[in-house]
């Protein structure tokens, strides 16, 4: 059963999910090749939008002038720094591209897990956010911001895994937010 990114996003949006909330069974999802059973759908469609992103501000920049918004930009890629580093450091040699966890990993709470579930994603979508902000480019921003639905999707996938790979991560879920401390 091979399980296109554009099917599970409409799926993860009407709501279709099994009786755990999951789109799919672990077993469903170990059919296809190692990239696919991992969630290589997934990378695909963030690094093409990050690509994106990246290609928007550089070639298409300065579209507006706002100090503000530059100032944005930059708080927000400071966030991104600090997010990305305390996500990677808690992970450490937990740390993948892909969303599901690979049988030796641990479930981390600790560190800036303690405060939100999925700081990497965080801090690619405050990164992207702040360099299409800094370099003032619409096209940027609009990749930048296609990330949100994407990342969340992602992260409601990933938590399916993480609820069968894990037995205290529903418990884990229930204390501690999706994406912003206290909030979502």
């Amino acid at each position: 059963m091979q399980i296109t990114l554009a099917r599970t996003l409409a799926e993860a949006r009407s709501g279709g999910a099994g009786r755990d909330g999951c789109l799919f069974t672990m077993r469903e999802a170990d059919t296809s090749g190692d990239f696919l059973q991992r969630g290589g759908l997934w990378v695909l469609g963030q690094f093409a939008l990050m690509g994106g992103v990246v290609a928007g501000g550089l070639i298409w920049h300065g579209q507006w002038h706002s100090l503000g918004l530059t100032a944005c930009g930059i708080l927000l890629l400071l966030v991104s720094a600090g997010c990305g580093l305390a996500g990677a450091v808690s992970l450490g040699r937990n740390l993948t591209p892909f969303p599901k966890p690979s049988a030796g990993a641990r479930l981390v709470q600790s560190g800036i897990y303690g405060l939100i579930r999925h700081p990497l994603y965080t801090a690619v979508f405050c990164g992207a956010v702040g360099w299409a902000l800094v370099w003032r480019s619409w096209p940027a921003l609009v990749a930048a911001l296609a990330l949100a639905p994407l990342f969340d999707a992602k992260a409601r996938r990933e938590e399916c895994w993480l609820r069968q790979h894990f037995s205290g991560y529903s418990d884990y879920e229930r204390r501690v937010r999706r994406f912003i401390p206290w909030v979502y």
